[in-house]
């Protein structure tokens, strides 16, 4: 969640009266409704994104917007919480990650159900549309045995997913083949974009969810959950929290995903390593 230059606005450059208690009390409200925790160095970031909320909703100050968040509605909390979340992502970000799904999928037996993988922070799609092409690269097929779920807890960035539509730019780097037979580049109005080809879309569901959420709508079992980039947002207590709820949806022999500067050696009952930051749920201890 880093702040761009853009967003270090000096003091005296504000339209909006914003103080340190207005600063702690948003940090207070993140992190109770999303269990984001914001660092000391946030608070110009804060700042730069929040007063645009204030503009559209012709608020004059962050304490009045604060004070009708807390009253308000769940659309007051969801665009609160979609203004403050960060998305930085790309296609086969963290090239490893593939690879190893690409292998534990083609170790996987055959059955009558399809195997569930979790993307538990899609963003603007492309960690899920980059597990799908996996899963058909692995069976070699267009219509694999895999289905998808993507959530996230920013509604603006899933609806983006869910067009599966892009820039030429953001599929740079993927090689020819992929593109050709993943994509559909676009034509006159649409020149310079592509969209994502409708069997890889149907592999996917693209849903909301707030890890915080008191109840998780899925059951799995899940082969892997792709959960990268995310706890780093989260405190060591809130990071335990989620894990105890999402490794009892693996499957037996499922990985589950981190980004590359998370680890859980706090966590050693609940998950361990198996290298490049991928876990296995931890062995069942008898008592």
């Amino acid at each position: 969640m880093s702040a761009s230059a853009a967003e270090a606005i000096s003091p005296n450059e504000r339209p909006f009266l914003y103080t340190d208690a207005d600063f702690e009390r948003v940090r207070k409200l993140i992190h109770a409704h999303a269990g984001i925790s914001l660092a000391d160095s946030k608070r110009d970031m804060v700042y730069s994104r929040l007063s645009r909320r204030l503009r559209a909703t012709n608020i004059g100050s962050f304490r009045d917007y604060l004070d009708r968040l807390e009253a308000g509605s769940g659309d007051d909390w969801q665009e609160f919480t979609n203004t403050l979340t960060t998305n930085l992502t790309s296609f086969f970000r963290e090239a490893h990650h593939f690879d190893a799904l690409y292998k534990h999928l083609q170790a996987q037996p055959r059955g009558a159900k399809p195997l569930l993988i979790w993307c538990a922070a899609a963003s603007t799609g492309e960690e899920p549309y980059s597990l799908a092409i996996i899963a058909c690269e692995a069976f070699d097929s267009d219509t694999p045995p895999v289905r998808i779920l993507a959530t996230d807890i920013d509604t603006n960035v899933l609806q983006q997913g869910e067009r599966g539509v892009y820039t030429e730019e953001r599929i740079e780097e993927l090689s020819t083949a992929r593109k050709q037979r993943f994509f559909q580049r676009g034509s006159g109005a649409n020149a310079g974009l592509c969209r994502v080809r409708e069997p890889l879309r149907r592999l996917i569901t693209f849903r909301p969810l707030n890890l915080l959420d008191e109840r998780w709508p899925m059951h799995g079992p899940f082969t892997a959950i792709f959960c990268r980039n995310v706890m780093i947002y989260f405190d060591k207590p809130t990071q335990y929290r989620i894990l105890q709820r999402a490794v009892p949806l693996l499957a037996r022999d499922g990985l589950f995903f981190a980004g590359h500067s998370e680890s859980f050696f706090h966590a050693a009952d609940l998950v361990v390593p198996c290298g490049h930051t991928i876990y296995r749920p931890a062995p069942v201890r008898c008592t």
